[in-house]
């Protein structure tokens, strides 16, 4: 059952097309939008102010998205959040990406095919350009991103995607083997990878 709470009236809104994993935390002004993706035990409290999740967007396991009341916390079209990263009051633009347990703060903005490197500390404010790559803490502009960067950001993006729908079709609480099956399947790469 999905953990989903109203606050002062606002309840969150879940597209039918999205997947939110029953662990993961809504809270408030939080809106999900179509083929998006929220994973395990992530949190995100529209207690404060608005959420948004856009279009074939991803926020990965454990992360957090906190919003603010000075601004709504945007993750645009494809926007793609790793493992254990923290937004809180920014603006992902289209097709950008943070990596896995990187922060992000109140009013900075992550522009369109940026890349925030793993472990980065986006400081509030910063309005980061197109197509950039961004490293360390507090986090800087290492350089420009090449067409086959932005392609390979898009590929994992798709693979969350298509993860989405693998969810919707797939997954379901079930009681653990006692053992491994002789003839165990295994995930198979057309299962996994969408077409390049």
């Amino acid at each position: 059952m999905l953990k989903v709470y109203a606050i002062n009236g606002i309840t969150p809104v879940i597209d039918p097309t999205a997947y939110v994993h029953p662990t993961a935390v809504l809270i408030g002004d939080v809106i999900i939008g179509p083929g998006a993706y929220v994973g395990p035990l992530a949190s995100l409290r529209g207690d404060f102010g608005r959420i948004v999740m856009c279009e074939g967007s991803n926020v990965q396991d454990t992360c957090v998205v906190h919003g603010v009341a000075e601004n709504d916390t945007v993750i645009d079209v494809d926007g793609h959040v790793g493992h254990g990263a923290v937004l809180h009051g920014c603006t992902l633009q289209r097709n950008a990406m943070v990596g896995m347990n990187a922060v992000v703060m109140d009013q900075a903005v992550v522009g369109e095919s940026s890349i925030v490197a793993a472990m980065a500390f986006v400081k509030a404010g910063m309005q980061i350009p197109p197509r950039s790559l961004v490293v360390g803490a507090p986090a800087r502009v290492l350089r420009q991103l090449s067409d086959d960067d932005v392609a390979h950001k898009s590929y994992g993006t798709r693979q969350y995607q298509l993860l989405t729908r693998r969810c919707l079709q797939t997954m379901q609480a079930v009681e653990p083997l006692r053992q491994p099956e002789a003839d165990r399947p295994r995930l198979k790469a057309e299962q996994i990878n969408p077409a390049r």
